[in-house]
């Protein structure tokens, strides 16, 4: 019997957070609490940026945006939001997106499979996305399991399945 396997990744579904900008942005431009405190919300393929009058209202279009990305069903992991600075009259929060497995998260999760998952597994480090291989599928279903309920800093997704 072949050996089955599947790929542990970290994507951003990058048309759902496209939606929960539009969403954000409209919600901006139609709220009473947002009139003229010069609140907006702007977007580039790895980053957002947010500004307006006040810590305040800056912090409230991060949450506002938050929402939306959970709603979305795009993990908050993939977002890194600054603290608030001052430039000039405006505050600015700058909000990278992370995306991609780096070497040094693969290795951990390997190192969690092989302590903690079913001692079957073979995991190989592949670019950024880490390879988990098992003649068992039951172990391989044990271990997608395993690395959903642990704690990381990082999003993961699974993907071909085989």
């Amino acid at each position: 019997m072949a050996d089955s396997s599947f790929d542990i990744v970290s994507k951003i579904d990058h048309m759902e957070v496209d939606n929960a900008f539009n969403q954000t942005d409209r919600e901006i431009a139609t709220r009473f609490d947002f009139k003229n405190t010069g609140a907006k919300i702007e977007k580039t393929t790895e980053k957002v940026n947010i500004e307006a009058d006040s810590e305040e209202r800056a912090k409230a279009v991060l949450e506002v945006f938050k929402e939306k990305l959970i709603k979305r069903g795009v993990s908050l992991k993939h977002l890194d939001a600054k603290d608030p600075q001052l430039s000039g009259k405006i505050y600015k929060i700058s909000c990278d997106l992370k995306e991609g497995l780096s070497t040094e998260n693969a290795k951990k999760i390997a190192k969690f499979l092989k302590e903690e998952g079913p001692k079957s597994l073979k995991t190989q480090i592949q670019g950024d996305e880490l390879r988990v291989v098992s003649k068992s599928r039951d172990d391989l279903q044990e271990a997608m399991a395993q690395v959903k309920g642990a704690p990381w800093e990082f999003a993961v997704q699974f993907v071909n399945f085989r």
